[in-house]
């Protein structure tokens, strides 16, 4: 499918990884943000027609800091389509199915109301452990704290569901379907400690808490409660063993295998080193 692409969250893991290689395959597209041109702002309607004149598809990120971001989301899609664009590829998360809870929503309003769609459902992020929360306990304190317990992750690099986007987004037909994304090995968390201790020298320790507070130390670092709180469900949703599964998708829509932990861990070990 050919036409302008706008791609909303473009300051984030996947959506600044996705303005780069559509610039780099010469697929015109437009980053959406506050400090873009035009300017575009989930909380402003007022900003969204000028972000879509002339846009035939949408990456559609939720924005992570807003409360209630999915009644704010089916609003711009509406407006959306009237606008004219036409494919909707949505970042939704693994386990969530259409019509659950979160991006549920989402994912179950385009199944019912778009003749072009599709739903990324990844899993976890390997960028979750170099950027946020987890960055910052990394360096201060060589803990990284969860409630996942034993249970196992396929950790996908937010490269690789960029590159599944770019796929999807100009495929010649409506993909009309959600993708189950993930890396091609399952991984505890403990293991993650353990890989990234092994790429920056040092001993990194694996804390593991309560859901509650998981949920207070997510809050702590910035997120809204109820966003807090979802998270840290997941997360208890991998400690139950729900996210231990692997799928061929990355490999299928990019023809190329998905990036190891181990992998990213030494690519990214500057990133890990003590500051100061």
């Amino acid at each position: 499918m050919s036409g302008l692409i706008l791609v909303t969250g473009a300051t984030g893991k996947t959506g600044g990884s996705l303005v780069s290689q559509l610039q780099r395959k010469g697929v015109p597209c437009r980053a959406a943000s506050r400090r873009g041109a035009p300017l575009f702002d989930w909380e402003r309607p007022s900003t969204w027609d000028a972000a879509l004149e002339d846009v035939a598809s949408v990456y559609l990120v939720a924005p992570p800091t807003v409360n209630n971001p999915y009644d704010l989301m089916l609003d711009f899609i509406a407006s959306a389509m009237r606008k004219g664009v036409r494919r909707f590829v949505f970042l939704s998360m693994a386990g969530l199915p259409a019509g659950g809870p979160a991006h549920g929503q989402v994912h179950q309003w385009l199944k019912d109301n778009s003749d072009d769609w599709a739903v990324l459902c990844p899993s976890a992020f390997m960028q979750n452990f170099a950027q946020g929360h987890n960055l910052a306990t990394i360096r201060e304190e060589d803990r990284i704290y969860s409630n996942t317990g034993a249970g196992r992750v396929p950790f996908i690099d937010a490269n690789d569901i960029a590159s599944a986007a770019l796929a999807v987004l100009t495929a010649p037909t409506p993909p009309n379907t959600e993708f189950a994304l993930t890396g091609d090995e399952s991984i505890s968390y403990d293991r993650v400690a353990e890989l990234i201790g092994h790429a920056c020298d040092r001993r990194i320790s694996h804390i593991h808490v309560s859901t509650e507070e998981m949920a207070e130390r997510l809050v702590k670092r910035g997120l809204p409660e109820a966003t807090a709180g979802f998270l840290a469900f997941a997360y208890a949703m991998v400690a139950a063993g729900t996210e231990d599964r692997t799928t061929d998708a990355v490999r299928t829509l990019t023809g190329r295998p998905p990036a190891t932990f181990q992998t990213f861990a030494e690519t990214h070990a500057d990133v890990w080193r003590r500051v100061g």
